[in-house]
This record gives C-alpha cells, structure tokens and sequence, in this order.
C-alpha cells in the first residue's frame, strides 16, 4: 500500500491510500454509482454502461459496494478496461465481505483508493466522505438508482460544489416516487442519461 497526497498531485481530493497503478486516474475517469439494494434491472443497466464506457477508453470508477457499484465495475473489467474503486474502509479491510476477491483483483490490477487508514475504524460517516472524494477524483458520476436518502446523493451534491458532471438515469426522472432529482436538474452541468455516446458528449465533447 502507498499513499500520495492527492490534493498536492492532481489538486482533486485529500491523502489517499492505494493499492494498483494510480495513472489510472490520469485517463478519463467516470463514476457509476447507485443503491446497494438496486433492482435487478438497475444493476443490469449498470453492468452495461461499464462495459460501454470502458470500451470507449474511459477509467469506470466506483465504490465496491453491492448492487450498482460491482456491477459497474465488474462490466468495465470483462470488457478489457480499467477500473478504480474507491472504498469507505481501510485498503486491509473489504466491506461488504463477499467482494474480497473483486477488492484483491483491482488491488493487483486496476486500482483500489482509499482515504483512511489501515488499521482504523469504520463509521458510518466513512461512506459519505467516501463519495465527495470519488466526486473529486472523477469528471463526472452518473447515478443510476438511488433513494431520497442514499449515500449516493452526498456525491450528487459534492458534484455540484466541485463543478463537476451530475448525470442522472433517465428511469429516475420517469419515477414519480423520486423526489430528489429535480434537485438537481436547474444544475447546468446536470445531464440526464439516454446513451452513453450523449453521455460523452456532454462530459467530454466527443
């Protein structure tokens, strides 16, 4: 494990720890976040705008947890890309316990972040400072589920303090039970997600 002062390096977040080859974050770099609990055609959908932008050459980050997270990232990884996982535990710790072999994978080949060290103790509050530093490392997060009080919406919000890209799922804006993200949408870096290729012509210009 090594650690580097990101804000120093790259002027996007605090000191990290890592595991993995951090020039990852030095390519294009998109989170795909969302519930733990999500459907299974959120995760479906996940799956999918990995392995899409992965293809495309973009660094497809996210935080490990169940649900959205792994499969965004395990979608980016069967298509040959890279990947960057951003954890709210030490790098020595892996939660939820069933994706310590996904944690040891992106460990050995991609890249595992985190901002807290080894032998510490988790709280709560890990998981949402958590998010505001994948905000920071990333040039946009795209939301695929999430309920009026995930922790996913603590990147949503951190997202707009930073100026960075908010994409939202479409299926969220169709769901009349979701109030939050009309929040959000008066943001004028606030994109709703049809396709991936509007997508990187939002956030990147091509």
């Amino acid at each position: 494990m090594l650690s580097i002062d990101a804000a120093a390096a790259n002027d996007r977040g605090p000191r990290i720890n890592y595991a993995g080859d951090l020039n990852i974050l030095g390519r294009p770099a998109i989170a795909v976040i969302g519930a733990r609990d999500a459907s299974e055609d959120g995760k479906h959908r996940s799956y999918q705008l990995g392995k899409q932008l992965a293809s495309r050459g973009i660094t497809v980050v996210s935080g490990l947890a169940a649900g959205i997270d792994r499969n965004a990232l395990e979608g980016a990884i069967q298509a040959g890309g890279k990947v960057a996982a951003v954890i709210g535990t030490p790098i020595d710790t892996a939660y939820p316990a069933a994706n310590k072999r996904l944690q040891e994978l992106i460990a050995a080949n991609h890249l595992l972040v985190s901002q807290f060290p080894n032998g510490s103790r988790v709280f709560p509050s890990n998981f949402p400072a958590r998010n505001r530093t994948m905000a920071a490392l990333t040039d946009a997060s795209v939301i695929i589920e999430a309920s009026e009080s995930s922790g996913t919406l603590h990147q949503a919000a951190e997202c707009k303090r930073l100026g960075r890209w908010l994409v939202i799922a479409k299926n969220m804006l169709d769901n009349h039970r979701a109030e939050w993200p009309k929040k959000f949408l008066s943001y004028e870096k606030c994109h709703v997600l049809v396709n991936t290729d509007k997508l990187l012509e939002a956030v990147y210009g091509i």
